[in-house]
């Protein structure tokens, strides 16, 4: 049986997150243009409260005893690890650019939701960029504890009594990180779900969060600060 406040928290990342996610994202598509103050703020509350939710969840999981070393905290081989995660960098960093260089052949007017999306929110200015680049280094580190670290642990516990407990706590865990990217649609789900399981692979596999955290924080960044060059002019409005 989880405890009380592992509860709560896979509640709240469960349909707290997808909630509000939901509703900050039909609030913005339903603006003309965002200003780059906008912008800005979109960046910081969101780093805001992507912190807060990994103090809130570091501090509860220390409480109950999770060691770092359930959490991913490791980097067991350090040249292993790092060459983990530059190879898992490097494959999803060129699959981005593939396919940022796909949705540019597409005509504007069929691009659909995500590119409506990406349109709203992606950086202009120079210092839109250097916040989006700290966004993305957030999103890379604190997803990856929440739903590689913490969420995994608590499934993995959950279903310890089952033949398979850790590859069902990487299914568990994934599918809760695509819920929390419910605002994407049902393809963005998928592609969630999909991206999740790789990194909860790598994670097992490496034993260690620095892969897919680096691999995170890698693909964020091409996508935010490369999507104008490669999405053509629209982005520069």
């Amino acid at each position: 049986m989880l405890p009380w406040d592992f509860i709560l928290i896979l509640l709240v990342l469960g349909i707290v997150v997808p909630w509000r996610g939901t509703v900050r994202i039909k609030r913005l598509l339903g603006q003309p243009a965002l200003t780059g103050r906008q912008r800005m703020l979109l960046y910081g509350s969101t780093i805001g409260f992507q912190w807060l939710m990994v103090a809130i969840v570091l501090w509860r999981s220390l409480a109950r005893n999770l060691s770092p070393l359930e959490l991913g905290f490791t980097l067991g081989d350090p040249w292993r690890t790092a060459l983990i995660a530059l190879s898992l960098s490097l494959v999803l960093a060129a699959n981005q650019f593939v396919g940022l260089s796909k949705a540019a052949q597409i005509p504007v007017g069929e691009r659909g939701f995500l590119f409506k999306f990406t349109e709203k929110i992606m950086p202009r200015a120079p210092t839109e960029k250097l916040a989006f680049a700290a966004l993305a280094c957030t999103a890379g580190l604190s997803e990856e504890f929440l739903y590689r670290g913490f969420v995994f642990v608590v499934f993995a516990r959950l279903f310890v009594e089952s033949r398979s407990p850790v590859w069902a706590a990487a299914i568990a865990s994934s599918c809760w990180f695509a819920i929390g990217h419910l605002y994407q649609g049902r393809r963005g789900i998928i592609t969630t779900f999909v991206v999740g399981m790789i990194f909860v692979s790598v994670r097992i596999w490496s034993r260690s969060l620095l892969p897919p955290m680096v691999a995170h924080m890698c693909v964020d960044l091409i996508a935010g600060l490369y999507a104008s060059k490669l999405l053509g002019p629209e982005l520069q409005k």
